[in-house]
């Protein structure tokens, strides 16, 4: 039996060893577009600010880890899937014969339709790539601009400021985080920012770069404000890989098309990571989750399929957690809410906390949180276990930070065990 994946992300990786884990004597390749061995993006922000070796960013510590459990490692780009042949092919090296398939390709960043974004000095920060270019040109008081405030471009920021950098922040939306904090917690971590000495522009736009004296670079906004910077970095969203699909006959809508078993509409084709539209715990809907836990249930859940070791995904939560500049923020399900829906938050503006609730009749669906660190556990415990909280309910839309007693209450009396968070 040969099983191929491909992408060599956190999805693929933990795919490859569950494989193998279930079937030791099964065939297993695991195709990579990077010369560099499989590793996490979410480590190049320690990378950059020199916490970690470029080697420190790599998924496996062992340079024999794959080899010694059996997994070839290619380090090509596949271009084309030819699903009634069950055949990859491959853009350096020919094609790959397959008897299961899992597609983990992941997602690449988007690049705004800006005049000069092709600059010198204009680099995404998503490749290891990326990564070295953006430490030659990030230096202790040089001159960055950061466009957008999304849940990657925080982490960037943070890393980017940790260097000692003149940090911009251009964000298009009212607020940071727009997709995982309202208006009132976004506000707040940009009030937060500006207080560590960060420029930041909400509800903005770059209209344009062009090339300044110097190698610099000349940025203008909008708001008819101009910045100089010796370096621009994009984290401007992503977009799941699969137009190498076309004409695969895979089904794909925002991303690959899947059932409860993260089978794809060919048999023997499986998808996981930020490629797959997978289960939606929350909705019961099918959605692309773009966060590195989801990517990981996939890989073991598609691996276990694969090997007849069946496995029901049940459905991912949505799930952030980050640190911008040592604030951290949580947001769990629904945090946006739910139509008909309600909901309780408190604000302490002078500390930077606020926690948000959001009820769908005595059920917990969502929760957001800023500044709050104590019994976070609890708020995806008492989401993912959707306890029907009866009185607490009203407790809680009193008082939300009275969690932790509600859920003792309420799984005490369900008989669950409280330990578990």
């Amino acid at each position: 039996m040969h099983h191929v994946i491909i992408g060599a992300g956190p999805a693929g990786v933990i795919a490859a060893e569950q494989i193998h884990r279930h079937d030791p004597e099964a065939s297993v390749t695991m195709v990579g577009d990077e010369s560099a061995p499989p590793y996490s993006r979410m480590a190049i922000p320690y990378y950059l600010t020199g916490q970690i070796e470029e080697n420190g960013t790599y998924l496996r510590k062992s340079a024999d880890h794959f080899e010694h459990i059996g997994v070839e490692v290619c380090h090509d780009r596949v271009t084309e899937i030819n699903t009634a042949d069950k055949q990859a092919t491959l853009a350096n090296s020919g094609t790959l014969d397959y008897d299961k398939l899992l597609i983990a390709t992941g997602s690449s960043p988007l690049k705004p339709p800006i005049p000069g974004i092709e600059s010198e000095g204009v680099y995404h920060c998503w490749t290891l790539d990326d990564a070295r270019n953006i430490i030659k040109r990030c230096q202790s008081g040089h001159r960055v601009v950061l466009v957008g405030a999304g849940f990657i471009g925080c982490i960037i920021l943070e890393a980017i400021a940790a260097g000692g950098a003149d940090l911009t922040v251009v964000e298009l939306e009212n607020r940071m985080v727009p997709r995982m904090m309202n208006e009132t917690a976004g506000g707040l971590i940009k009030a937060w920012c500006e207080k560590k000495g960060i420029t930041v522009h909400t509800s903005t736009k770059v209209e344009s770069i062009e090339e300044y004296h110097d190698s610099g670079l000349q940025v203008t906004l909008d708001n008819d404000q101009s910045t100089t910077a010796d370096l621009v970095v994009l984290a401007t969203g992503v977009r799941p890989n699969i137009a190498f699909l076309n004409g695969s006959g895979i089904d794909t809508d925002h991303g690959i098309l899947v059932n409860e078993y993260l089978s794809a509409s060919y048999a023997d084709v499986y998808a996981a990571g930020d490629v797959c539209q997978g289960r939606d715990f929350s909705t019961g809907g099918y959605s692309v989750q773009a966060i590195q836990p989801t990517a990981a249930e996939h890989g073991r859940i598609a691996a276990g399929n694969m090997t007849g070791n069946t496995q029901f995904h049940q459905g991912s939560i949505n799930m952030n957690v980050l640190s911008t500049m040592g604030l951290i923020s949580n947001s769990f399900g629904l945090w946006m809410g739910v139509n008909g829906g309600e909901s309780a938050e408190v604000t302490d503006a002078d500390k930077f906390k606020y926690l948000n609730l959001q009820f769908q009749d005595d059920v917990l669906v969502g929760a957001s949180s800023l500044g709050w660190t104590d019994h976070v556990g609890v708020l995806r415990g008492l989401i993912q276990s959707k306890i029907e909280l009866g009185e607490w309910k009203q407790k809680l839309q009193a008082d939300p930070t009275r969690l932790m007693e509600a859920y003792l209450a309420n799984t005490r009396a369900l008989g669950f065990n409280a330990h578990v968070l």
